[in-house]
């Protein structure tokens, strides 16, 4: 259990040198958590090795009860997705992933799905057939999300890049667009 306390606003926020600033309102489902601070640059393209902040590492399960390690991206450009499946927005989002993930899937994007879903597998498997998920879907524990700063509102997703930087961060919902504009840089 890590205490979700969901129901929230309307809001968003785009990280900027590890700074929370207000950006348009994004639907999100707020979270008790404070958002996450990690991201040293608020465009990919800009981001420098001297700026950027290692990704944490991390260990969990997939819905499977198969464990997945951050190190298996490694030299990947990665979407870590923290969502639920009770979640409105998340399940626009995933919609998005599914078809970057079919895009650019060969030239090195994983997208991540990192499930707060306290129900585990049994809403999981259900859920990620039915949106034919195509990509890794693990589920959160308090560590990974402590080790990314806490998480405000979900969705939240971290392009991180080849060599295991977070290079941007986003809480509330995005359009595939704006993703696909981040990352083609980096692939």
């Amino acid at each position: 259990h890590f205490g979700w306390l969901v129901f929230g606003g309307v809001s968003g926020y785009v990280i900027v040198s590890g700074l929370t600033q207000p950006s348009s309102p994004r639907p999100g489902i707020s979270l008790t958590t404070s958002l996450p601070s990690l991201v040293s640059s608020a465009v990919a393209a800009e981001a420098t090795p001297a700026t950027a902040t290692k990704a944490p590492v991390w260990e969990l399960r997939d819905a499977d009860g198969k464990m997945v390690k951050s190190s298996e991206f490694d030299g990947k450009v990665v979407l870590l997705n923290f969502w639920a499946t009770w979640c409105p927005p998340c399940k626009v989002e995933i919609a998005g992933f599914v078809e970057l993930q079919k895009k650019y899937g060969e030239r090195g994007l994983v997208v991540v799905g990192v499930s707060v879903d306290e129900e585990g597998p049994a809403v999981l498997k259900p859920f990620i057939k039915q949106l034919r998920m195509n990509y890794p879907v693990v589920m959160a524990d308090a560590k990974i999300v402590q080790d990314f700063g806490g998480i405000e509102i979900l969705p939240t997703t971290f392009i991180i890049d080849r060599n295991g930087n977070v290079i941007t961060g986003y809480a509330g919902f995005i359009p595939k667009e704006t993703f696909e504009t981040e990352i083609t840089p980096l692939l």
